[in-house]
C-alpha cells in the first residue's frame, strides 16, 4: 500500500482523508444506534401499569432514566397526558420530527463521499493522462515507453483506489440509513401506543368513576310517598294481627 501511494497522484491523498472521514463517522454512528435503540414493547409494557394507576410522576423519571429517542417522545405525550387526544397525536409527532435530525446526522456526508469518490478518481485519471502526454510532447514524441507508463499508472491507482473508497462509503451510508429507518418506526410506534395508553385509562376511570346525589337531585316524591303508603299499611296489618 505505501509504494501504491507514493506512485500515485496528489489526489490520493484526498481519498485516503475521504476513507478516515467516512470510517470515523461510520463508527460514530453506529455507536450512536446502539445507544439510541431499545425494545419499545418491554418498555411500553411497563409504562401500562404505571399509566393505569395514574402514576405520570414514576412514568416520567422512568422515561428520563432512558436517555433515547423514543423516551423522549413517550415523556413528551406524559407531560401533557390531560390534553385532548387530537392534541396528544400533535405532541408526539413534533417530538418525533426533532429527534429526525439527530438520527440522520453526518449521513449526508457518506453520501457525499460515496458519490464524490469516483469522480476525484476520474480527474485524478485525467491528471495522470495529461502528464503522459505532456512528457511525450517534452521529449518531441520521443518518450521512452516507462515515460508514457508512469502517468498511466500513477492515473490507474488513483482510479482504482477512489472505487475502493466509494463502495464501502456507500455500504456505510445504506446501513446506517436503514438502522435510522428502524428507529423513525419506533418513534412512530411509541407515539401511537403511548396515546392510546393514556387514552385507554382516561376511559377506565370514566367507567369507575360515580358522582355523589346532590340535594338537587334527591329522590322524587312520588317514591316518597309509595315508600310511606306501604310502611303504614304493614303497621296496620300488624295491628290487626
Amino acid at each position: 500500500m505505501p509504494e501504491l501511494i507514493s506512485k500515485s497522484g496528489p489526489l490520493i491523498w484526498l481519498l485516503l482523508g475521504c476513507l478516515v472521514l467516512a470510517v470515523g463517522v461510520f463508527l460514530e454512528r453506529l455507536s450512536y444506534f446502539h445507544r439510541a435503540g431499545m425494545n419499545v414493547g418491554e418498555f411500553l409494557a411497563g409504562l401500562a401499569s404505571l399509566i393505569r394507576r395514574k402514576n405520570y410522576a414514576e412514568a416520567l423519571q422512568e422515561c428520563v432514566a432512558t436517555r433515547v429517542p423514543v423516551g423522549r417522545v413517550i415523556h413528551a405525550a406524559l407531560l401533557r397526558h390531560s390534553a385532548p387526544r387530537e392534541h396528544l397525536k400533535e405532541i408526539v409527532q413534533e417530538a418525533g420530527q426533532l429527534e429526525v435530525p439527530r438520527l440522520e446526522r453526518y449521513l449526508s456526508i457518506l453520501h457525499a463521499i460515496a458519490h464524490a469518490a469516483p469522480l476525484i478518481g476520474l480527474l485524478g485519471t485525467i491528471l495522470g493522462l495529461l502528464d503522459s502526454f505532456s512528457s511525450l510532447s517534452a521529449a518531441n514524441g520521443v518518450a521512452t515507453p516507462a515515460d508514457l507508463a508512469r502517468g498511466v499508472y500513477s492515473s490507474l491507482i488513483t482510479s482504482g483506489f477512489s472505487i475502493a473508497v466509494a463502495i464501502p462509503a456507500y455500504l456505510f451510508y445504506s446501513f446506517l440509513a436503514a438502522k435510522a429507518r428502524h428507529l423513525m418506526h419506533d418513534l412512530e410506534r411509541a407515539g401511537v401506543e403511548i396515546v392510546n395508553l393514556i387514552e385507554d385509562s382516561r376511559l377506565d376511570s370514566s367507567i369507575l368513576s360515580f358522582t355523589p346525589m346532590t340535594k338537587s337531585e334527591s329522590v322524587p316524591e312520588n317514591i316518597i310517598e309509595a315508600t310511606s303508603a306501604l310502611k303504614a299499611s304493614s303497621v296496620k296489618g300488624r295491628g290487626k294481627a
